[in-house]
């Protein structure tokens, strides 16, 4: 199975003094949170911001941040965690630190340690906007490209000295992302995917419609898995909340009938497709202009079927693999095999709806694989990334199987 997390992994993040410092804090928990073994190099400056004990209370290690300490943390220390880090994160990078990376300069911990590191080195800038386009930063930012470093370009937006513009440093999640993408392998390089999600909503009048409680989640784990690993990602999904995931091209829909049309047109050009979005199966034949008042009778309304996506997709595929989801109360295997053979899929994921830790909303799921040849495949409870990930290997099983 690829990796999906950073189980048994090094991984070092160094922390600059700057306001964004506080940010570093929620990406160490996320580090963490995925089996990272964390190490934290913190500069002089950032002390101001941020204390050592956070840090250290979350990675359960001394924080090195003297370069001529007396404990294990100091310089032999650091030397060797250099040698044996995975990976490297500097989030947020002061221009003062750019400056010394492109230069070579070693005057505190962080520094030396750099000069050490032969591992990959993701570099988050973050600083005032005119800073950041000033032509010494982007010298120095160019210099370290040059000299094979990965540089995750700021965001744009009110930053805390007032000035409007890129400076801002991602979101802790879109690092996490990024760091995974590093270092998981290339194996759908080359490949277009597409993937659904969300749920879709049909109008009963200007204010009301019928839907269902998806949030996107699991397809929109599948996209940022495919895009990890190197796939052209098309994401079609109904109305979410989800930040989109990076690097990933989005179409954004309501109804099941632009659902249908987006996928239609975009699937000729895929190589594999996921179908994880909950389309409803009915709308209201009529849609009231206005806002339908409340009365003392009941309000019948009368539906009609929308277009089996699915089904139509299974029709028209040619050479594809093609995976279905099936969410359900009961009948799970029974459910899911009928769908398999009706919709003329490769796979189908089916989970049951009710727990709270799997389905819809939750983080985590909890399904069974049904494959076209017979094979099924009973899956323990794991987030949904792990499942997405775990999901694509089969998915390139199949695609090796087919050879």
């Amino acid at each position: 199975m690829v990796p999906h997390d950073l189980e048994g992994k090094n991984i070092v993040l160094g922390v600059c003094g700057g306001i964004a410092a506080y940010k570093s804090v929620e990406l160490l928990r996320l580090l963490v949170k995925l089996g990272g073994d964390l190490r934290v190099i913190m500069t002089a400056n950032a002390r101001n911001f941020v204390g050592p004990m956070t840090f250290e209370a979350l990675s359960r290690k001394k924080v090195c941040y003297d370069l001529f300490s007396d404990n294990e943390e100091g310089t032999i220390g650091h030397i060797q965690w250099a040698q044996e880090a995975d990976a490297v994160i500097v989030a947020p990078a002061t221009a003062n630190f750019l400056a010394k990376l492109a230069c070579g300069i070693a005057d505190d911990a962080l520094s030396t340690f750099m000069l050490a590191v032969t591992c990959p080195v993701i570099i988050c800038p973050s600083m005032n906007t005119d800073m950041f386009n000033s032509r010494p930063v982007q010298r120095n930012l160019d210099v370290i490209k040059k000299d094979g470093h990965l540089v995750v370009e700021p965001q744009a937006g009110e930053l805390a000295c007032g000035t409007t513009g890129p400076g801002r440093l991602p979101e802790p999640r879109f690092i996490v992302d990024y760091l995974v993408g590093v270092m998981s392998p290339k194996d759908f390089r080359g490949k277009n995917i597409l993937v659904t999600a969300g749920p879709t909503r049909e109008a009963i009048d200007p204010v009301r419609y019928i839907s269902n409680p998806s949030t996107g989640k699991m397809g929109f784990a599948i996209a940022r898995a495919a895009e990890q690993r190197g796939a052209n990602v098309m994401l079609v999904t109904g109305p979410t909340e989800l930040p989109p995931p990076a690097n990933v091209r989005i179409t954004r829909v309501e109804t099941a009938a632009q659902m249908a049309e987006a996928v239609l047109d975009f699937m000729e050009h895929a190589d594999i497709i996921i179908k994880t979005a909950a389309v409803s199966d009915y709308r209201p034949c009529s849609v009231s202009e206005r806002k339908l008042k409340k009365n003392e009778r009941n309000l019948d309304l009368t539906l009609e079927r929308t277009d089996d996506i699915l089904r139509e997709v299974g029709r028209r595929k040619a050479g594809q693999v093609l995976v279905g989801f099936a969410a359900e109360t009961h009948d799970l295997e029974s459910y899911a095999l009928q769908k398999l053979k009706e919709k003329n899929l490769d796979l189908i994921v089916a989970n049951r709806i009710g727990p709270a830790d799997s389905g819809f909303a939750s983080d985590t799921n909890k399904a069974v694989l049904f494959f076209r040849d017979g094979k099924k495949e009973n899956l323990e409870l794991m987030s949904k990334d792990k499942m997405a990930h775990l999901l694509l290997d089969r998915i390139a099983a199949l695609q090796q199987e087919a050879k």
